[in-house]
């Protein structure tokens, strides 16, 4: 079985690499990240609740007078599947690049079938990444310290950061942003492009 690393000499194979890398970084930021919240009241009681994936929250005892009712689940669920689809396909075409890209080349169905794929889960990354960001926000505002503090008068609330939260984001609209732009160059590879290539008027 040879080796072919012509395929890595090109954007669309640098490209898949790249995805390869932030797709796990994508689905590993969202589905590890946690946060805690703390409440310490002046009568001595304290009490603590930590959110985790994927975000089903339901806590009526941090602070009686102000319910935490939330569930985001679908939101980051769906994010983090498009993650790992992303991650596993991937691991499928890296291996056809590097072990049967002359048949890729010669078999036009291949490139088609990569091109129609890569814009499914180029959809799939912006309407996810929309979906989670919109989620996250509603979490961010639910577990507001100060909302929680001015219903529960003589208790003082801390939480944790959402950085991590925040860099899952960044990273799924950034795994959109290579996704599209790897369309041309697979693009380039299909019978669209060589029946009518794109060349220049001027």
């Amino acid at each position: 079985m040879a080796i072919q690393i012509q395929g890595f000499l090109e954007p669309r194979g640098i490209i898949r690499i790249l995805q390869f890398v932030f797709s796990i970084v994508a689905f590993a930021t969202t589905s590890g990240f946690s946060v805690t919240l703390e409440g310490q009241c002046t009568n001595g009681i304290k009490n603590s609740e930590t959110f985790h994936y994927p975000f089903m929250i339901s806590n009526k005892d941090i602070c009686p007078n102000y319910p935490i009712l939330l569930n985001v689940s679908s939101d980051c669920q769906f994010f983090v599947a498009t993650g790992v689809l992303s991650f596993l396909y991937c691991i499928f075409i890296i291996f056809i690049y590097l072990v049967k890209d002359e048949l890729y080349q010669s078999r036009k169905e291949l490139p088609m079938a990569d091109f129609i794929l890569t814009v499914i889960l180029a959809v799939f990354w912006l309407s996810g990444s929309a979906a989670w960001s919109n989620g996250a926000s509603q979490m961010k505002s639910i577990t507001d310290v100060n909302l929680i503090s001015n219903a529960c008068k003589g208790c003082t609330y801390t939480i944790g950061s959402f950085g991590k939260l925040n860099s899952s984001l960044i990273v799924g609209f950034l795994n959109f942003f290579l996704w599209t732009s790897n369309l041309w160059f697979i693009y380039k590879e299909t019978i669209w492009f060589t029946k009518h290539p794109i060349t220049s008027t001027a």
